[in-house]
């Protein structure tokens, strides 16, 4: 049964998401124009059959500044750029830079001064009932819309291993960020929230660690930073913060029970960030709160989201001239 506070909780997840959505510009069909104009058929393959990849990007708000800043487009792209390229969707995209400049572009008609959410899309727009890859055409957009908090970043969050699990790579492609795949993210996170907690541990097919039902996850033991091995069913990500900060990161293999006794965990990912995991399965994290390694890299990555930190200045991309 659904309590009032996990129905709250739901809303608040979303309740970010889309607000005043009239006023909304988008990049849809080589123009930007309303969202409310931006409209497909319910016929359109990527309705059907969720053959569509996407991204999503952050945009960053800095008042001191007076300056929007999109946190890592070019790499985003390239990525897309890979997700398109599993589903037969390479051919006819814009290049990298182009994408990075309507992609800027949108956010400074949108006049954003707040953090905002970018996503690129790549999808199948044949209107054709037929499950395959081949022989469609596909169209990209462009929609933008303010975005706070995905998941709490502060206080830590409770997390409980999922009984669904991570779809395999010769099932799903991965690395790719199919929307059809998000039903098995979607699975994963629903169990979680009803089942009274903020997010869900998914363990790939062979009974590893894989990710967070949309985030990779991180380990501390022994001061050294442990995260699943993309062999582990994990979509691709980066975190240079801790080497650059002097801390020692290893890929391998993560059993369940090594994260019970981990010091620290905790979920990174563009939409999450950085959330320290503070219980898993009913066991206490280390202390029970957000640990000393996951908070020097929270901070530093929130000084360095929002332009304030100049070593990384190319992370960044500033919307508006001066």
């Amino acid at each position: 049964m659904v309590t009032e506070q996990q129905k709250s909780a739901a809303n608040e997840s979303t309740s970010t998401i889309g607000r005043d959505q009239g006023a909304l510009i988008c990049y849809f069909r080589g123009e930007f124009v309303p969202l409310a104009q931006a409209n497909v058929s319910i016929m359109t393959h990527a309705f059907l059959y969720g053959t569509a990849v996407f991204e999503g990007i952050r945009a960053y708000w800095n008042a001191e500044h007076e300056q929007l800043y999109v946190l890592k487009a070019r790499e985003h792209i390239e990525r897309i750029r890979n997700s398109a390229k599993v589903l037969f969707m390479d051919e006819g995209l814009p290049s990298v830079d182009e994408w990075v400049s309507l992609i800027v572009e949108l956010a400074r008609r949108n006049g954003f001064r707040e953090d905002a959410y970018i996503r690129p899309s790549v999808y199948k727009s044949t209107e054709a009932i037929g499950v395959r890859l081949h022989a469609l055409a596909h169209e990209f957009y462009i929609v933008a819309t303010p975005f706070g908090a995905y998941i709490d970043t502060d206080t830590g969050i409770r997390c409980m291993t999922s009984s669904w699990r991570r779809t395999a790579d010769v099932a799903i492609p991965a690395r790719g960020k199919i929307v059809g795949a998000y039903v098995n993210s979607a699975l994963a996170k629903t169990e979680a929230m009803l089942d009274g907690y903020d997010e869900a541990i998914v363990l790939s097919w062979d009974g590893h660690v894989s990710e967070g039902s949309a985030e990779n996850l991180f380990m501390v033991r022994d001061g050294v930073i442990v995260t699943p091995a993309v062999s582990d069913e994990i979509l691709e990500g980066i975190i240079r913060i801790a080497t650059d900060m002097g801390m020692q990161v290893v890929e391998r293999a993560i059993d369940r029970t090594e994260l019970y006794i981990a010091d620290e965990i905790f979920l990174c990912g563009t939409g999450a960030q950085v959330s320290p995991v503070v219980e898993l399965d009913h066991r206490r994290i280390g202390a029970g709160a957000p640990g000393p390694v996951t908070t020097r890299i929270k901070d530093r990555y929130f000084e360095a989201v929002r332009g304030n930190v100049p070593e990384y200045a190319h992370w960044v991309v500033p919307v508006y001239t001066r």
